[in-house]
């Protein structure tokens, strides 16, 4: 009997509402186990943990490895041999990985925070440790970075790139500073004077004055109206193109250019405008045969291609309409401006006989006289289809010499005659015509009245008084003579 009771007292060893006071305590039933398991070379569980009196019991749900390294060696002999009974109550534990192995048991010590458990029913306070999700993503991170080392690569090259850029950089400003040092070193070159063009004996060098000038072009200036002179024999129009006219006259042309003249006086537009206008009408008549009812057509579009052509600030095409008193459409002016312009095969490239005269008016010491008479007496090639047979710088030339010969402002000497590019004996024809032209009565009043004004000097009438005295010193008695008649007398 005594033997069933202390049977049951250790099968109710965990009975805490036991009144039994012959059952064993707990202290001496874990005794008894130990020796049991002694016996049999085995060490329980309890054993360990009692060797290490430090270690304190782990909350329940405790999860933490922190001291699980110390008990790992003694845990594994003793794991298959342990009871059912001597491992009840007691938490199983896992290997820890390799991961946490590595890491030291301080610093998991340090990263966890004690929780205290207090409430009704609570046998003292339960300590509980926390791992620091902080702790855990820093070991993380540390594991990353070791495996991972491909951003520390990236920043590497761009730090190499960075310094390249720089000393790029500091190479260019020190060629720079050394280019700077270089320049300074050296003198500024002084300007070479253009090479020497060669004179004739008695010529001065009228372009010597004008080097400084970089408008004047004064390096080119000989070599510009070479050009120009070359130029002018692609621009000349037919002389007798009106032998192949039906409905037209030169007379008729004389009315239409003297209509011209007006539109032009009317207008303020240049007189480059009006010779490259005539000069259009002429190469076109003599390309093309035109009717009487379309001469207007033809002058109203030559004067309208050479005003967009010479002008700054051209007027407007119904400007044209309305000076032709409305006798021919816009339309009709486009479509005339795009034929003459196709028979022209678009070359408006005339040697215009004003810029011939600005080069003797410089040798002229730019006299206002004699150069306002010139352009008068150089505007009547434009009426008289005698002059159509020269050359505009002979023109010029002629004109230039007739106002100073009406001026008496001495003669035609070596420097007049080189700039011009015509002697007196060249010139001297083409005087004849004019003179020839003057001595006769006025037939053509617009051009006439224009000069007529204080504006130009009254060159119209300063010259025709002289044209009538010098007409019978010349022998010039059959007034309005062709140039072969004039030239057989001459």
């Amino acid at each position: 009997m005594v033997r069933t009771r202390n049977l049951r007292s250790v099968a109710n060893e965990n009975d805490e509402n036991s009144t039994d006071t012959t059952r064993l305590t707990r202290a001496k039933a874990a005794t008894l186990k130990v020796d049991e398991l002694a016996s049999k070379g085995l060490q329980s569980k309890k054993t360990t943990v009692a060797a290490n009196p430090t270690r304190k019991r782990n909350a329940l749900g405790d999860v933490t490895n922190a001291t699980k390294g110390d008990a790992a060696e003694a845990k594994k002999p003793a794991k298959a041999a342990l009871a059912p009974k001597a491992t009840a109550g007691v938490q199983k534990r896992t290997t820890a990985t390799t991961r946490s192995a590595a890491v030291p048991l301080k610093e998991k010590a340090n990263n966890t925070k004690v929780v205290s458990k207090t409430g009704a029913g609570a046998i003292g306070p339960l300590k509980r440790k926390v791992t620091s999700t902080a702790a855990s993503a820093a070991v993380k991170e540390r594991v990353t970075e070791e495996s991972e080392p491909a951003p520390k690569k990236v920043h590497t090259l761009e730090a190499e790139k960075k310094t390249k850029v720089e000393e790029s950089l500091r190479v260019k400003s020190s060629n720079i500073e050394e280019d700077l040092r270089r320049k300074e070193a050296v003198p500024a070159p002084v300007a070479a004077e253009p090479a020497e063009h060669i004179f004739p004996e008695g010529v001065e060098d009228l372009d010597r004055e004008d080097y400084d000038d970089p408008l004047m072009v004064a390096e080119y200036a000989n070599d510009i109206f070479e050009y120009l002179r070359d130029l002018e024999c692609n621009s000349v129009p037919n002389p007798h193109y009106m032998d192949h006219q039906d409905d037209l006259e030169w007379k008729t042309r004389g009315i239409l250019i003297d209509w011209l003249v007006e539109v032009h006086t009317r207008f303020h537009l240049l007189p480059e405008t009006l010779f490259l206008a005539v000069n259009i009408i002429d190469r076109f008549l003599s390309e093309k045969v035109v009717q009487l009812d379309r001469l207007q057509l033809v002058g109203i579009t030559a004067m309208f291609i050479a005003s967009k052509y010479e002008e700054v600030l051209s007027p407007h095409i119904a400007n044209f309409r309305h000076v032709a008193d409305d006798g021919f459409s816009e339309a009709e002016i486009l479509s005339a401006e795009r034929f003459v312009l196709q028979t022209l095969n678009y070359d408006l490239s005339y040697p215009n006989p004003m810029n011939f005269l600005r080069r003797i008016s410089k040798a002229d010491n730019y006299d206002i006289h004699s150069r306002t008479l010139g352009k008068y007496l150089m505007e009547i090639s434009l009426l008289d289809h005698r002059f159509m047979a020269y050359r505009p710088s002979h023109i010029a030339a002629a004109a230039m010499y007739c106002a100073r010969m009406c001026l008496n402002r001495g003669e035609w000497d070596e420097t007049l005659a080189y700039y011009a590019g015509y002697t007196e004996a060249e010139i001297d024809p083409v005087y004849r015509l004019m003179v020839d032209y003057l001595a006769r009565p006025v037939c053509h009043e617009a051009f006439f009245k224009k000069y007529a004004s204080k504006k130009f000097l009254k060159a119209s009438i300063v010259t025709r008084a002289w044209g009538k005295k010098q007409a019978g010193l010349l022998g010039i008695q059959n007034l309005g003579l062709t140039v072969d008649q004039i030239l057989d007398d001459a």
